[in-house]
């Protein structure tokens, strides 16, 4: 495999450390929700379905605000956006344990509205410090960094939460996304090329002028790819509960993230880009028949691979047509639009899946979440064919 790709990316100034940062400042993120649902079931003594409820408080907050502090970093630059951030999260996380369930709601929203912007000010630096042609293989390393995040957050909240106690997962949170926080402060990775710096927000852009159908696509796509991977989440832990297996979703899970860097490292190291409306149809179509491997963990694991091998590659290949198409001066605005869609696929994955497997069986499921995902690719292919047969009416991208 052609490595000198991540070696001229690493080899940037800045683009090194950046993604070694990323990788800390993400585990908290990753496992706010996980300690949240279980501070409530474990601390509060509700059920799954208030949890949930807490969850999707957090989420819908998050998916609401990720383009709102984008637009601030763009207009005012990177650490207001933090100050504010870093203020909120260390209110809530402090306070959330003295809270009653309903106020603990309403707090979660808002805690999810300010949110650390890690995800994205992390892309829009990698815009910023990576020339366009290098971007794929920065991109491709940076879902490798996320896929690490998803390994080792979560889990340590689980830890923390059952070993010790819900509330002191909640404080370590809390604790590692001010620390979070205060390293991206310190470090303050620059959201601009210096060539860019004179497309600045002094001259604002109206929306409608880079919103354009074909970003709007890319998003939409991104909504599709997190959409089945919600779905496959949810429908692996219900055919392992169904084969009385569930013992093995750690390990089964873990396989998962490992095709997924896989996955990423080979794309990243390719010659010619794939467009990502094609890489959500395969994940989506490799995604249909991973059922068939219900009834043993590692039948499970194994059919699970095609599918794997393609998460990070669709994740990277997203934010780099976002990087691509955004002017610089709503870049941040841009990659917080391209987080909540990200976001909110993965929030409507994982019930839609539920509601399937609940009606019928898990390995429905597999074949209801990927089937979806291919629907949704319908139009986009579509969108795509039109702009390639009529090229002189479609503007190149810039």
């Amino acid at each position: 495999m052609n490595l000198t790709p991540y070696r001229q990316a690493l080899a940037l100034p800045g683009v090194a450390r950046l993604l070694a940062l990323s990788v800390l400042a993400r585990m908290p993120n990753t496992a706010a929700g996980v300690a949240l649902t279980l501070y409530v079931v474990l601390g509060l003594g509700r059920g799954y379905a208030a949890a949930g409820l807490a969850g999707t408080a957090l989420t819908i907050g998050a998916a609401i605000g990720a383009p709102l502090l984008g637009r601030l970093v763009d207009r005012r630059g990177l650490r207001p956006a933090l100050a504010v951030s870093v203020a909120t999260q260390g209110v809530f996380w402090t306070v959330a344990q003295a809270l009653p369930y309903p106020a603990l709601l309403v707090a979660a929203v808002v805690a999810g509205l300010l949110s650390l912007p890690v995800f994205s000010v992390i892309r829009q630096s990698l815009a910023a410090l990576v020339p366009a042609e290098q971007r794929r293989p920065a991109y491709a390393l940076d879902s490798m960094s996320v896929e690490l995040s998803f390994m080792v957050g979560p889990a340590l909240a689980v830890l923390l939460a059952t070993a010790v106690s819900p509330r002191i997962a909640m404080v370590a949170v809390g604790a590692g996304l001010v620390a979070a926080g205060l390293a991206l402060f310190v470090v303050d990775p620059p959201i601009r090329a210096r060539h860019e710096e004179a497309d600045r927000a002094g001259a604002r852009i109206a929306r409608r002028d880079w919103l354009t159908p074909q970003l709007l696509g890319v998003l939409a796509v991104g909504t599709a790819s997190t959409l089945v991977l919600g779905g496959t989440d949810v429908a692996l832990i219900a055919a392992l509960r169904e084969s009385d297996q569930l013992a093995w979703t750690s390990v089964v899970l873990a396989g998962w993230g490992a095709y997924s860097l896989v996955g990423g490292f080979a794309y990243g190291a390719t010659r010619r880009a794939v467009p990502p409306v094609w890489l959500m149809v395969a994940l989506a179509a490799a995604t249909v028949p991973v059922g068939l491997g219900a009834g043993h963990w590692w039948t499970l694991g194994l059919a699970l691979a095609p599918a794997g091998l393609l998460c990070a590659p669709t994740i990277a290949a997203t934010s780099d047509a976002v990087a691509r198409l955004a002017p610089a001066a709503v870049r941040g605005e841009a990659m917080g639009l391209h987080g909540s869609a990200l976001t909110v696929g993965m929030a409507v994955g994982a019930p839609l899946t539920g509601a399937v497997i609940d009606a019928s069986t898990p390995t429905w499921g597999f074949v209801a979440i990927g089937a979806a995902g291919l629907l949704l690719a319908l139009p986009m292919v579509a969108m795509r064919s039109r702009r390639r047969s009529a090229p002189d009416r479609v503007p190149a991208p810039r």
